[in-house]
């Protein structure tokens, strides 16, 4: 009998090459790619459409996506981690000097409330530097992925045809979370927001994670061992590229890839480790702050936001 062709949207990144490649080859079924060139695009088809078998997605649409009675179930194969110091900018002639000059003001956050820097930009704020979150009015560039999601009442549409960036230069906004730009006015909020990074890794264990990867509740339903396959494909992949990257091997890193390489150095250990147990503090703190930010109503079991023949598998 010919393996299944599952759809399937993951960017091309290091820890996905040998899948892309053909290096690493999944047990029972086959990758059926698809190229989503902004990949928030696919996040947005998979849960408003299902529109794939197997997808990368966002953690916190995930989250959000599972409370609306999505019909996907996530592997813990954590795909994107980084840090989220430096997403916040602002500009400095505008008199905002630090964090806490925020409260009272109005912050841009690029497409919708729940995007999963934001999340973590935020409890930065929080965490960091005192912040108090709801005496800042959040300005969104655009909507949610999960169409019945609902934001609290200091979260708000951006208004007219600027753009966030446009917006801040201008002086309407007091910082951006999730802009990039180049602008020569603008600078980050945070000092040496890199440093300021590993520096919440080494002192308390902040290492964020950004996206996981999904599959649909009717295929894991009629085959439960799925779950366990996905994950090993997504794992071995994995393996070849955090052994290239122990080794020096990676040819031209990019700025992820020395992250990552820079994460392997301080802590001694792999820099993308799959599964709940490794990562269970770090998925609660998410948990944590998504339901302080009024993006989920309660906190949600956290294993069973796993297919069930991965929650006790690591890599």
């Amino acid at each position: 009998m010919a393996e299944p062709q599952l759809r399937t949207v993951t960017r091309t990144q290091g820890n996905n090459e040998a899948l892309k490649t053909g290096a690493v080859e999944p047990h029972g079924f086959r990758f059926a790619f698809e190229e989503v060139p902004v990949l928030v695009h696919a996040f947005r088809r998979m849960v408003r459409g299902l529109e794939f078998d197997i997808s990368e997605m966002a953690l916190t649409t995930y989250l959000v996506a599972k409370e609306h009675g999505a019909r996907f179930t996530a592997v813990p194969a954590f795909l994107v981690r980084g840090f989220h110091h430096g997403a916040i900018l602002h500009n400095p002639a505008s008199g905002i000097s630090g964090p806490k000059d925020l409260e009272g003001r109005r912050v841009g956050v690029s497409r919708g409330y729940t995007v999963t820097t934001g999340v973590w930009a935020r409890s930065v704020l929080r965490d960091e530097y005192g912040v108090d979150l709801s005496r800042i009015t959040w300005v969104l560039s655009g909507d949610e992925h999960v169409a019945g999601y609902r934001p609290p009442s200091n979260v708000v549409a951006a208004e007219g045809d600027r753009s966030l960036e446009e917006m801040l230069i201008d002086g309407d906004l007091a910082a951006t979370v999730g802009v990039n730009s180049d602008a020569p006015e603008l600078a980050p909020l945070i000092p040496r927001p890199q440093e300021a990074g590993f520096a919440a890794l080494t002192g308390r264990g902040l290492y964020p994670i950004n996206h996981l990867v999904v599959v649909k509740d009717e295929l894991l339903k009629e085959r439960p061992e799925l779950g366990a396959d996905v994950f090993d494909a997504f794992a071995r992949s994995k393996q070849m590229y955090v052994d290239r990257l122990r080794g020096g091997a990676v040819e031209s890193p990019t700025a992820t890839d020395r992250m990552y390489r820079q994460v392997m150095e301080l802590t001694g250990a792999d820099p993308l480790p799959y599964g709940i147990a490794p990562n269970r503090a770090v998925l609660e703190a998410l948990m944590r702050h998504a339901v302080d930010q009024r993006i989920l109503s309660r906190p949600m079991e956290l294993d069973g936001l796993f297919a069930e023949t991965t929650r006790e598998l690591t890599a």
